[in-house]
């Protein structure tokens, strides 16, 4: 059983069609690339699977089932998290309160900091992703924000993470840490699915590889078969 299968995908904006008949399989506890330059409706195909999109044909199955995402909070809720290139995190606020948000502690009617600390520091603890709960977005590196915003996903408990660009705005050193994290979520079980254009770092970190241009799929291949 797959985690993800998409099968027979469209999607048309106007008279252009950005998914044409698309099909993709996510195994359980793999890393899964989408290879494509700009345009080629990888960050699309992703947005139906996150339910920010909806599909103007095909089905898409979770675990086997079949589901309608309606809303990236239904996904949520069936367990996929999308890290987006441009990060959806509150700068003014701390790293606690950017992961909580939306799920936070209360002590009564208010607002629980402290236990909202000790929750991050446990999540980050529990998959070895150092942050301080505490540090401002602000007062962040790239690389630390995006792994706030791995933490934010696993804390909602996803299974199937999605990451568009995850290296455009990192530098080496952090691409290094990215790609040890996510090695060691696919040894836990996760599914990652990476939307890149980047072919190297597609041959150093995917299991499997999915090649999309003008909407279609190519051909999805094991990289020791590249």
């Amino acid at each position: 059983m797959y985690a993800v299968e998409m099968k027979n995908i469209t999607k048309r904006f106007s008279n252009v069609i950005a998914n044409n008949s698309v099909n993709l399989s996510i195994k359980k506890g793999e890393i899964h690339s989408l290879l494509g330059e700009n345009g080629a409706g990888k960050t699309t195909l992703m947005k139906i699977l996150y339910g920010m999109y909806q599909p103007d044909e095909g089905e898409i199955f979770i675990n086997g089932k079949k589901e309608t995402i309606s809303s990236p909070a239904k996904a949520i809720r069936l367990g996929i998290a999308m890290v987006h290139q441009h990060f959806m995190l509150v700068e003014p606020m701390t790293v606690a309160e950017n992961i909580v948000l939306g799920y936070e502690p209360r002590k009564g009617i208010f607002f629980n900091m402290e236990q909202a600390a000790a929750n991050v520091q446990e999540i980050s603890e529990k998959y070895g992703l150092k942050v301080d709960p505490l540090a401002k977005i602000e007062d962040l590196p790239v690389g630390t924000k995006q792994r706030v915003e791995i933490l934010k996903a696993l804390y909602r408990k996803a299974e199937i993470l999605i990451l568009d660009e995850p290296t455009a705005v990192l530098t080496p050193l952090e691409v290094k840490e990215l790609f040890s994290i996510l090695k060691e979520l696919k040894k836990i079980g996760k599914s990652i699915i990476i939307i890149t254009h980047k072919l190297n770092e597609t041959m150093d970190i995917a299991d499997r590889i999915t090649v999309l241009r003008g909407g279609n799929v190519i051909d999805t291949m094991e990289k020791c078969d590249t």
